[in-house]
């Protein structure tokens, strides 16, 4: 006979002193289809029920040896989920109340009816039945979200469900991950997810701009430096790989990397060891690395701006997260998403977008990414005093069906340099506001550099 959940009795124990009380409760409730054992003190009672487990335990409050209330103050940490009911014949509102306090789910009083008792039983039974289907919903629930979350990023599309289960393996192991992407993608937020979602969990996450500080600082910032080793170096100083030391160090903008430094970054990656500025000695390091670009390392290998075997030791686990114009689906969850995060941060009570606002957005070409959408939503909250995001809420360009440039711009005439300076003085007083002026991170959203920024600016008198 296969027994299912269905049809599994459901075990309890009785705890009373009184053989006539053991004896007819045990009778009654065998014949309630349940499989009942006895016991004459709290003392027998605990040392039954660390031998087995049992769904329901009927308690005397008043017994010899050990008592009902000593029973529940030693039991608790041992009964799993068994629900336990006291009875008594002296007892009082108060001594119900205290008994439920420590832990009893209910309270019988002396004497009773057989089917009060059985009426108890079958509501505890209720009660444990529907705590089980709440677990049960709230784990399917947890499932389903945690299909569309990886760390602090929020996706349903294809692409991306690709992208959080490949980083999810990732996070198991020490390989050497690649995460490459357009600028505003989220490629630190899958660096920190992997990071936080493996076995390094527990020690640091320690993230380096690779473009953000200056060559001739970024060699003593990442190997660290001895004593002397330069005018000004008056202690040694730990570098950033040493500062990671069984956690991880994401190199982010790892293109940026000068040449120079590149071949002492592959012996890092091959040696597992980093010489500090001015050491003799190497040190050894336990580190993971986690790497990400948003350019395109195998252009740079063919221009020789990049070295190739590093490049291919940077390879191993290769992340790509798809611009956020492909994978448009996403944009209603990350709205909810930003909404939701925004309401607490800037104490609002916005429900969500109107059809044409979200229309709109869903239009709409982002060239700067999540971030930008982030962005928009934020600024959005800030001038909306309805509940709902309108399309007067957000800037005009985002509004125009045809985006930024929009298929209705007129140029006069058919001239290709008089169109192409339209379009570039769009795109740049864009980037700028994406940016909030900062001139560097436009001229790379742009993918122009910096003093080509500057010189554009000027003569298309571009206000900052």
């Amino acid at each position: 006979i296969i027994m299912t959940a269905k049809n599994v009795k459901k075990r309890l124990l009785i705890i009373d002193d009184e053989a006539n009380m053991r004896h007819m409760l045990a009778t009654v409730l065998k014949k309630a289809d349940y499989q009942v054992e006895t016991a004459a003190d709290g003392a027998k009672g605990l040392e039954m029920i660390q031998q087995s487990a049992y769904d329901f335990i009927l308690c005397d409050i008043k017994m010899p040896k050990m008592g009902g209330m000593e029973f529940l103050k030693l039991s608790r940490d041992r009964i799993g989920a068994a629900t336990v009911i006291m009875m008594s014949a002296y007892g009082s509102i108060d001594t119900a109340i205290k008994a439920m306090k420590s832990g009893a789910y209910d309270y019988i009083s002396k004497p009773f009816k057989t089917d009060e008792v059985y009426l108890t039983l079958k509501k505890a039974e209720e009660r444990e039945s529907l705590k089980a289907e709440n677990r049960s919903l709230k784990e399917r629930i947890q499932k389903i979200e945690g299909d569309f979350n990886f760390g602090k990023m929020v996706a349903k599309s294809r692409a991306m469900q690709s992208v959080f289960q490949l980083s999810k393996k990732a996070a198991q192991y020490k390989t050497t991950v690649l995460i490459l992407g357009d600028s505003g993608t989220g490629k630190e937020l899958i660096a920190r997810g992997i990071h936080y979602g493996g076995m390094r969990a527990a020690g640091p996450l320690v993230p380096v701009n690779c473009g953000g500080i200056p060559e001739s600082l970024l060699e003593s910032e990442l190997f660290g430096y001895k004593k002397g080793a330069f005018t000004g170096a008056d202690r040694d100083k730990k570098g950033l790989f040493q500062e990671a030391e069984r956690g991880t160090i994401f190199l982010d903008e790892i293109g940026e990397l000068p040449v120079s430094l590149q071949v002492k970054l592959l012996r890092v990656l091959q040696e597992n060891e980093v010489r500090p500025v001015g050491d003799s000695k190497s040190l050894q390091i336990d580190v993971r690395f986690i790497a990400a670009t948003s350019k395109k390392l195998e252009e740079e290998v063919k221009k020789g701006s990049f070295r190739e075997d590093l490049y291919y030791r940077l390879n191993v686990i290769t992340v790509k997260i798809p611009p956020l114009h492909e994978r448009t689906e996403d944009i209603p969850l990350l709205c909810k998403h930003f909404i939701g995060r925004f309401n607490e941060i800037l104490a609002k009570d916005v429900s969500g977008l109107a059809p044409d606002a979200m229309s709109r957005l869903l239009e709409y070409h982002w060239p700067g990414n999540v971030r930008q959408l982030e962005n928009v939503i934020e600024r959005a909250m800030v001038i909306a005093d309805d509940s709902l995001l309108l399309p007067e809420h957000f800037a005009a360009e985002l509004m125009n069906k045809d985006g930024p440039i929009g298929a209705g711009t007129v140029f006069e005439g058919l001239s290709l340099k008089d169109a192409q300076k339209v379009v570039e003085k769009k795109l740049i007083s864009q980037a700028l506001a994406e940016t909030g002026g900062n001139r560097t991170r436009a001229a790379k959203l742009l993918e122009i550099s910096h003093p080509s920024l500057l010189t554009k600016i000027k003569a298309y008198g571009i206000d900052l």
